[in-house]
This record gives structure tokens, C-alpha cells and sequence, in this order.
């Protein structure tokens, strides 16, 4: 069973849908509100709806709240490569510029998160302020997956993904059954509710989303010893110097508390971390008043950008 891809992406709201060009590939985006610019990055296994709670408040508090697609998932291109966390990061930034805009706040969960530190380190002046949701640090999420036998045991779907072809099968098979139960496994009691398993669901089923999703978790571990994931590490050594909110879920138990902890030390500017309790993997769903309450405060906060 396949769904077709507008009838996924295209939900209807106040925000509006348009496609950009950015670094050779084109990329949907949802946007509300204006004023400056805040890119929301999702997440495995979503796609920009998962920001539909903060994109209201966020127009409301006076931003422009742009939720885009990441490469290889929902309106996004599916191309046959770029699925490194450099491309992928350059695809960020390129989103921004395409926007018209010299730089933007960045708050990425999961997957987007991974891209939003990958960003801040590669083009810093493109990236105000970073916000940075259930994904620790890049090289402090490689050494938990080295070294951490806790870590590792919660990252068992990264390390199966590592097969050829029978991740894609497995996560398309019963119209995408192992979506909604990955998003029952890793939050709290309570969520997902049925719309949301619906649409992630749908959003798998979309035409070569699952061979692109794994992709992603395919690069994460089979760089470890390769050049480009040792270069990507060693550019990773340099900090982060722009203001960063480090939001993580206490009942996380897919990428554990424990290893997103102390991500503080790759980061020389204003540096927050905010544990949430009772809340899952997913906080902008799981708590979206909680979550928005932490994310405007933040904002608003007289830090300075740089």
C-alpha cells in the first residue's frame, strides 16, 4: 500500500504550503505568522506537522514560524544520496537563505536536532539561536553509542536499520503498524492520539520515505570508522557559540537522559537545560503547553544572539 504524497503533507490550517530550492534539491515548508524567522525541524518517523502546536503560538508571540520537510521525507525531495548529516545540515541553512533571511532560530527535535547542532557548528552566523529536543550533542550521542551498553540497547532499531532492504519492508508492512508502535514505545502514557498515529503512518507509506529514513541511521553508523564520519567528528569539536536551549524528556528511553547530559560542554554561549518530567521522546506533542511555555520563555529571555 502506498498514500500519495499530497494528500499527507498538504493538511489543512492557517499556515500555508508553498516548495523552495535549496542546495539542489527542493523542500516543502509550512509557514504562519510573521516577524523573525523560526525553522522547525522535525524528526523519525514525522514530518513538519509535528510543529503544529508551536507554529500557532509562535505567530502569535511575533515570529515566523517555518516548519519544513527534511530531505527524503514528507513534500521533500527523495533524492538517491545526501543523507550525511553535513548535506543534510547545508540543507538547513540553504532553507534559510532561500527564505530571504541572513540567519534564523533553529529548534530541531530528534533527527532535526542532530541537524540544528550539525548547523550551528558549519555555518554559525546563519544560525541565531539553537533549540535542541531530545538529541544530544553529536559527538556526545557517538560515544554513548560506543561505549554505553544502556545507550545501545535503546538505539536496537538504529542498528537494524543497518540491513539491506528489510528495514524499508518492515516499516511499510500493515500500512506502517511499526510507526505507530515505535511512537507508542518511546513517549509517555497518553500519546499518540489516533490522528497523529493516522498521519505518521501515512507519511511512511509515501513513496520511498522508509528507504530514505533509514539512510539517514545507515550513515550514523556505518561513519563511525570511515573518513567522512571521523572528519565529520573532528569538525564537530568545535563548539557551539550561539545560545542553546537543551530540552529532554525524563521518560525519554530511546535516546536516554543520561546521554543527552552534559552536551553543555560543547557549547560556549548561554547554555539551558531543561528536563521534562513525565514527558517521552516526543515533548512538542507529548506536553505541547509545557513545551511552548519552555520554548517562548527561552525566546524571550534577554540573552544576547551572539
Amino acid at each position: 500500500m502506498t498514500v500519495p504524497e499530497s494528500t499527507v503533507v498538504n493538511v489543512a490550517g492557517p499556515w500555508t504550503h508553498r516548495d523552495i530550492a535549496a542546495n539542489g534539491a527542493r523542500f516543502h515548508i509550512a509557514e504562519l505568522g510573521e516577524g523573525p524567522v523560526v525553522l522547525l525541524l522535525h524528526g523519525f518517523p514525522e514530518f513538519w506537522w509535528t510543529w503544529r502546536h508551536q507554529m500557532e503560538a509562535l505567530a502569535r508571540a511575533g515570529y515566523r514560524a517555518v516548519a519544513m520537510d527534511l530531505r527524503g521525507y514528507g513534500g521533500s525531495d527523495r533524492t538517491p544520496r545526501g543523507y550525511d548529516p553535513i548535506t543534510l545540515a547545508l540543507d538547513v541553512t540553504g532553507v534559510i537563505r532561500s527564505l530571504g533571511e541572513p540567519d534564523a532560530i533553529v529548534v530541531g527535535h530528534d533527527l532535526g536536532a542532530y541537524l540544528g547542532w550539525t548547523a550551528a557548528v558549519l555555518r554559525p552566523k546563519v544560525v541565531r539561536r539553537l533549540v535542541a529536543v531530545s538529541m544530544p550533542h553529536p559527538r556526545q550521542l557517538r560515544g554513548a553509542l560506543l561505549t554505553d551498553r544502556h545507550q545501545m540497547a535503546a538505539s536496537s532499531h538504529v542498528f537494524g536499520f543497518q540491513r539491506p532492504w528489510v528495514p524499508e519492508r518492515q516499516l511499510i508492512r500493515d500500512s506502517a503498524a511499526m510507526v505507530g508502535d515505535m511512537l507508542h514505545a518511546w513517549s509517555a502514557p497518553g500519546w499518540p492520539d489516533e490522528e497523529s498515529l493516522a498521519r505518521y503512518r501515512q507519511a511512511m507509506l509515501v513513496p520511498g520515505t522508509a528507504h530514505c529514513a533509514a539512510e539517514h541511521y545507515r550513515w550514523l553508523i556505518r561513519s563511525i570508522p570511515r573518513p567522512d564520519g571521523i572528519q565529520y567528528s573532528a569538525r564537530m569539536k568545535a563548539p557551539v557559540e550561539v545560545p542553546t536551549l537543551h530540552l529532554h524528556g525524563a521518560l525519554d528511553p530511546v535516546i536516554l537522559p543520561r546521554t543527552a547530559a552534559g552536551s553543555g560542554r560543547y557549547v560556549e554561549a548561554p547554555y539551558r537545560w531543561r528536563l521534562l518530567e513525565g514527558v517521552g521522546h516526543f515533548p512538542q506533542e507529548e506536553q505541547p503547553a509545557m513545551f511552548t511555555e519552555e520554548l517562548l520563555g527561552w525566546l524571550k529571555d534577554p540573552e544576547p544572539d551572539r
